[in-house]
């Protein structure tokens, strides 16, 4: 895929045996041959351009990059920023969540993944909130993320196929993508 990209580390920079610098992480998505790389804020965010000529899936080679160059091992989601202005766009609870530290987007590596999230939909979670959309799922904390139990939830049925960030995080990176 050419054009305007954005990769999402998972685990990046949480605790302390996955840091790596994001002069590190640009300087590696640059070898691959993508341009105008950025990172935003000091967790595992990249936003690139893939050139037109671009060979092979980003997110496979830049997974391998990591775990050749950096020594650390790490799923990534990549997403044109079409598919990220999308997933903006069709956001169901912009009105309902007030604090966007509050609002989690979990990006689904693999859009099918959507359908193990259903049951989620059908269990009484108090005041938090969960919607899909076609590429990611939502999930409201009006308490606070780590007196929540609906991301926990949405982990255990997910694993290492999806990446969550805060609404904040995701319009930044919507901004930088050029959104």
């Amino acid at each position: 895929m050419a054009g305007r990209q954005v990769a999402l580390l998972r685990g990046i920079n949480v605790g302390r045996a996955k840091r790596i610098a994001m002069a590190d992480l640009r300087a590696l998505v640059e070898g691959l041959g993508y341009t105008d790389v950025k990172t935003l804020l000091n967790s595992g965010n990249v936003v690139f351009t893939a050139p037109a000529k671009a060979k092979g899936n980003a997110a496979s080679r830049i997974e391998a990059g990591i775990t050749q160059e950096l020594g650390v091992s790490s799923r990534v989601t990549v997403l044109t920023a079409t598919e990220l202005a999308s997933v903006v766009a069709e956001n169901p609870l912009q009105k309902v969540a007030t604090e966007p530290s509050r609002l989690l987007v979990t990006f689904l590596s693999n859009p099918a993944d959507r359908s193990k999230l259903e049951p989620l939909m059908r269990r009484d979670w108090g005041s938090e909130v969960l919607a899909l959309g076609a590429r990611a799922a939502y999930i409201w904390c009006p308490e606070g993320i780590l007196a929540s139990q609906l991301p926990e939830a949405v982990g255990r049925v997910l694993g290492d196929a999806a990446t969550t960030r805060n609404w904040a995080t995701v319009m930044k990176l919507h901004a930088l993508a050029g959104g």
